[in-house]
């Protein structure tokens, strides 16, 4: 039995903003240890080419989607419950993010942010909560792992004021629906990851990343294995008992920030 507690083989999981980033880290780690994979995103050629990739190493299947409005959220989710039966691991980890200068934020990158960090994965949750009902048992809970960011709990220096705040609310949000389904056999924890490689940090990491990391207690930035080992765990049978938390990810800056 110990052997076999991070076992994830056979599962179906399905991730947003699967296709890079963090989103396609986990991807990976999960394909690697035969997960049928399931990952979405809005630019099919770049959805297609990683979906291609990982699937060298097992069952990676791509649905393009855009989960900014209810009616994509709808569709995609049509789509997964017209093949599998049984979700067991659902990862939320598509967002967005906006800056501009508190004068002149604007109401509609608010909305942009929002919606899709905060709106669009309580929408997904509730889409697919039949799917995770049937996963879930009692000894092997169905997962939703939401991922938030240090942005939750920290000031950012960046003017990135929606953003901060979505990942804030999904926080609580993931706090909030794990008292609502741990008796369906749902554990919802959440992972606020630090600096990694991706879109939304590539402007920063070209000029900067040697000092960046620097900067961070464990002298690095945040790698594949990171990503994916911490999504395994959260979704394997050593985080059973483990339901409305969220593990900081980010190489000890948090728990150093003063």
């Amino acid at each position: 039995m110990m052997k076999s507690l991070f076992n994830v083989e056979g599962k179906v999981a399905v991730i947003t903003g699967g296709s890079r980033g963090i989103g396609a880290m986990m991807a990976r780690g999960f394909v690697e240890n035969g997960v049928r994979t399931y990952i979405t995103a809005r630019k099919v050629e770049e959805l297609n080419a990683t979906a291609e990739e990982l699937s060298e190493f097992g069952e990676c299947i791509a649905i393009p989607s855009d989960l900014s409005t209810l009616e994509g959220i709808t569709a995609f989710c049509d789509d997964i419950k017209s093949r599998e039966d049984k979700v067991h691991i659902l990862i939320n980890n598509a967002g967005a993010t906006w800056g501009a200068p508190i004068d002149e934020f604007p109401e509609d990158g608010w909305d942009k942010v929002m919606d899709l960090n905060v709106k669009s994965p309580f929408f997904l949750v509730q889409a697919l909560l039949p799917s995770l009902r049937a996963a879930g048992t009692k000894e092997d809970p169905a997962r939703v792992i939401n991922i938030a960011s240090i942005n939750a709990y920290t000031t950012p220096a960046m003017d990135n004021f929606s953003y901060s705040a979505s990942k804030a609310a999904i926080k609580h949000l993931t706090q909030h629906l794990a008292a609502k389904l741990v008796k369906d056999n749902i554990n919802v924890n959440g992972i606020a990851p630090g600096l990694f490689p991706s879109k939304m940090t590539a402007y920063m990491l070209d000029e900067y990343e040697e000092q960046m990391a620097a900067a961070i207690p464990r002298g690095r930035i945040g790698n594949p294995e990171d990503a994916a080992g911490t999504a395994i765990y959260l979704s394997s049978q050593a985080s059973a008992w483990v339901t409305g938390n969220t593990i900081v990810l980010d190489g000890g800056q948090v728990a150093n920030a003063g």
